[in-house]
């Protein structure tokens, strides 16, 4: 395991990873402050005892709900193709570049997504992460001599 400290990528890498998962988690919040201010109840028995049936969803949680998905669909991947990317040996400069890319792409994806930005805003940050990926990706299926 010594080895994998040893990389000069991978303090980068844990620290870029760790903001990006933070920030999903984050969003759970947010989710959570939307239904809270909106009385908005996922379930039924949440509401009880609060009076009349409230309603199940609304326009603004629904829009955080679906920007933590995406969240989901490219953090995830970033972190597990970036790991391996990383025990490739990259160089720090081109590390750093695909790192920083996606950690700002997705706060920029964010913010065109809760605020809204008009589009193509929220698309242009998706793409931008989504080539991130990609290209990590790329990198691994090339340096790998099987």
């Amino acid at each position: 395991m010594a080895g994998v400290f040893d990389n000069p990528v991978f303090p980068y890498f844990a620290f870029y990873a760790t903001v990006v998962v933070l920030k999903t988690m984050a969003m759970t919040l947010v989710i959570a402050f939307h239904r809270l201010t909106k009385r908005v109840y996922i379930n039924p028995e949440d509401a009880s005892g609060l009076g009349a049936p409230k309603p199940t969803t609304h326009e603004s949680v629904e829009r955080v709900r679906r920007c933590h998905m995406n969240d989901l669909e490219n953090v995830i991947p970033f972190v597990l193709i970036g790991l391996l990317y990383t025990a490739t040996g990259p160089s720090l400069g081109s590390a750093l570049l695909h790192f920083r890319i996606f950690t700002g792409a997705r706060f920029f994806h964010t913010i065109a997504y809760l605020l809204p930005l008009p589009q193509p805003s929220r698309v242009l940050g998706f793409l931008a992460g989504l080539l991130a990926t990609v290209s990590m990706a790329w990198s691994i299926l090339s340096a790998t001599k099987y």
